[in-house]
């Protein structure tokens, strides 16, 4: 564990609300570079920052294509009239990219290269569809028939197959979500952290997270068709089913209603060595103790964030029942019951604000977006630890565990 001296600390973070990624969603008419440009120039702006002190920031962007392509970072930067000085690299681990660009960041500072920095990220989906950006895995067999490659949401339904969670299970956990997100946005557990985006005439044009459905039940839930059923009719269950003989059907339990909406946002968390709060007078919120990213079985590839908050809590000389606090983002309901039963994680726990199957997760910025909320939270509760973890297509996990301070 770093001792604090030698620590990188989270100074602040800002997020925009999440809106739907549909043409008729409320952020449609922004681009990635003007959610990235309003993100950046909050957290510019509410603390007085002198930008030539931020060395570099790392963004997130699971899509690089068109308007989101050609190193956004850096056009972000430039938009939101932060220094010359300052510099952007756009970055990839598909649905941990966020979080790992606030890792980047972070070692940045400890390693003596960034005395501030900023990690996070953007995705526009309503603007830039997923999967538009191709890429090998999916479409070259020399990648994908040794891998077992399948779509995400088969693997999520082998998960739920596996280990046997059903789709009341699951379905239950998509309420709880909902229920959690609207109590939270009612207690006003959000409010320091959005940044109201306007458009172009300088409206406001959102506020608040657009898919949370607090009126969400079984009963609605039952209703819905399985997401990823023709997938596997397509011969994905029988591939998978090769990788795993011991599963004897793939149980198709996951529907829109209790995986991640598709939405579009942005967020940043500012980060600095203790030798920056002392220059800026800013004091931090939290210290970030460890990081951690692994790869993992591809075929059924979001079993990562179990064995990646092994790693990192061992290298830290941890236990679970160290953590107060744990974010994990609901890419699938079956991903979090997974990981709460693999490490024996009360549900009280985890997620404690709500998650994606509520709220949303825009590739690029989710794990930015949770790690801020783990701040928060650890705040607002006066608990002290927290971990924030993502599963990752392709079969690879990233986690980060802080400390209120």
């Amino acid at each position: 564990m770093p001792s604090p001296e030698n620590s990188a600390y989270i100074y602040d973070h800002v997020r925009s609300p999440r809106g739907k990624g549909k043409k008729d969603g409320s952020l449609h008419q922004i681009t990635a570079l003007d959610l990235s440009k309003q993100v950046l120039e909050a957290v510019k702006d509410r603390n007085s920052l002198d930008t030539s002190l931020v060395d570099d920031v790392m963004w997130g962007c699971v899509t690089p294509a068109g308007e989101q392509g050609g190193d956004i970072a850096r056009a972000a930067v430039l938009a939101a009239k932060y220094a010359e000085t300052t510099g952007g690299v756009q970055l990839n681990r598909f649905c941990a990219s966020g979080l790992e660009a606030v890792n980047v960041a972070a070692a940045k500072v400890v390693s003596g290269e960034a005395t501030m920095a900023i990690g996070g990220g953007v995705e526009c989906m309503s603007r830039v569809p997923m999967g538009s950006d191709g890429g090998a895995w999916a479409i070259d067999v020399a990648a994908a028939f040794p891998t077992h490659f399948v779509p995400q949401g088969v693997s999520a339904d082998m998960i739920a197959s596996k280990w046997g969670f059903s789709r009341t299970d699951v379905d239950a956990y998509s309420v709880e979500s909902h229920k959690r997100a609207a109590q939270s946005w009612a207690e006003g557990r959000f409010k320091n952290a959005i940044v109201p985006i306007k458009d172009q005439m300088g409206v406001i044009a959102l506020a608040h997270d657009e898919t949370i459905r607090p009126g969400t039940d079984m009963q609605t839930l039952a209703g819905l068709n399985p997401s990823f059923a023709a997938f596997g009719e397509m011969a994905f269950d029988s591939v998978i089913q090769q990788r795993y003989p011991e599963v004897e059907r793939v149980n198709h339990v996951h529907t829109p209603g209790n995986s991640s909406s598709i939405v579009d946002g942005a967020a940043a968390v500012l980060v600095g060595s203790q030798e920056a709060g002392r220059i800026t007078g800013l004091r931090p919120k939290a210290r970030i103790l460890g990081t951690a990213s692994i790869g993992s079985e591809p075929s059924i590839m979001l079993t990562g964030p179990s064995y990646v908050t092994e790693k990192l809590l061992k290298r830290l000389g941890m236990k679970t029942t160290d953590i107060d606090l744990y974010e994990l983002n609901e890419a699938f309901a079956a991903v979090v019951l997974r990981y709460m039963q693999a490490l024996d994680i009360p549900q009280d726990k985890i997620n404690v604000c709500g998650g994606a199957i509520a709220m949303g997760h825009p590739l690029g910025a989710t794990g930015a977006m949770i790690l801020g909320t783990l701040a928060d939270e650890l705040e607002r509760s006066g608990k002290s630890t927290g971990l924030a973890v993502l599963c990752v297509g392709g079969g690879m996990a990233t986690a980060t565990v802080i400390e209120r301070v």
